[in-house]
């Protein structure tokens, strides 16, 4: 049975802790206003700039003057999977669901005899796949130092992934990240990103496009950018949908350590009043002896 002492000191320790869970709760909502804006504004560049791609998809045969990055390698032997988490913890299963993800993928592959590399792009996605795949992880992007995601970021991210297609070191990218529906809802996505998976889709059926120049050159130039593009709204999902399992987090947290405090000054409160009691029955024992 702990002492009196050893129950208060545990309620001033829940107490602080407490207060720090409930800091960080409100520093993520504050941050989470601003995350979730800059999310919902990059989602209609990217829809637009897909529905512009599938148009102009459309209207090219695939053959040798196909631009690679849509028509691809020809082969699906080197797979690169881009995990992208958070810096930092304390934001529930947000990062453990986008690594789980990224993690049965590779195993999937693995089994079908493909070659896995991995780019990870976040400290806690690196930390929990190089348990099983250290080997496999060529590079680590660390974003610690950037206060806020800009396109500076995702376009560094995209030239690297770029440069390694360039050379034949992989035959189909796949970018792994959270996509950001509400506080409590955050959704891991996997997203082919090389080749494009881009559909044909066309405003009228009767409507006819001239392009100058030719598709084929638009699309060599548009490919790359909805590469970077791709990538940087798949950062700042990631950036709101982190904020958001935080502050779901630091709240259940919150309120357990409420939850815990009351039953430990129950406790404490039972304790004292049984020493009470039993002193009081010594007090009086010893009074009736005399």
């Amino acid at each position: 049975m702990p002492s009196l002492k050893d129950l208060r000191n545990r309620i001033a320790s829940v107490k602080a802790t407490q207060k720090i869970t409930k800091a960080m709760q409100m520093v993520a909502a504050a941050k989470l206003r601003r995350a979730q804006t800059a999310a919902e504004a990059a989602r209609p560049y990217a829809e637009r700039m897909e529905v512009v791609l599938g148009n102009l998809a459309s209207g090219i045969t695939v053959g040798p003057e196909t631009p690679r990055l849509l028509a691809g390698t020809g082969g699906d032997q080197v797979h690169l999977l881009v995990v992208c988490t958070a810096e930092r913890g304390l934001c529930g299963a947000f990062n453990s669901s986008i690594a789980r993800l990224a993690r049965d993928h590779a195993n999937r592959l693995l089994a079908e005899g493909k070659t896995v590399k991995i780019i990870c792009v976040g400290k806690k996605g690196y930390d929990i796949l190089r348990r099983q795949f250290a080997q496999n992880i060529i590079d680590l992007i660390d974003l610690r130092s950037v206060r806020q995601i800009g396109f500076e970021q995702a376009d560094q991210i995209a030239q690297k992934v770029l440069g390694l297609f360039e050379a034949g070191e992989f035959d189909v990218a796949t970018l792994f990240y959270s996509r950001f529906r509400s506080v409590i809802a955050q959704i891991p996505t996997a997203q082919q990103i090389i080749p494009a998976q881009i559909e044909a889709t066309g405003v009228s059926s009767d409507a006819v496009y001239e392009y100058e120049p030719e598709e084929g050159e638009i699309l060599a130039t548009l490919l790359p950018r909805n590469l970077t593009v791709q990538v940087f709204r798949a950062l700042l999902e990631n950036a709101a949908s982190e904020q958001g399992a935080r502050m779901s987090a630091m709240d259940n947290a919150t309120r357990n350590a409420g939850e815990m405090i009351k039953k430990q000054t129950q406790t404490y409160n039972r304790s004292r009043q049984a020493m009470i009691t039993k002193e009081l029955i010594e007090i009086i024992s010893g009074a009736e002896a005399l």
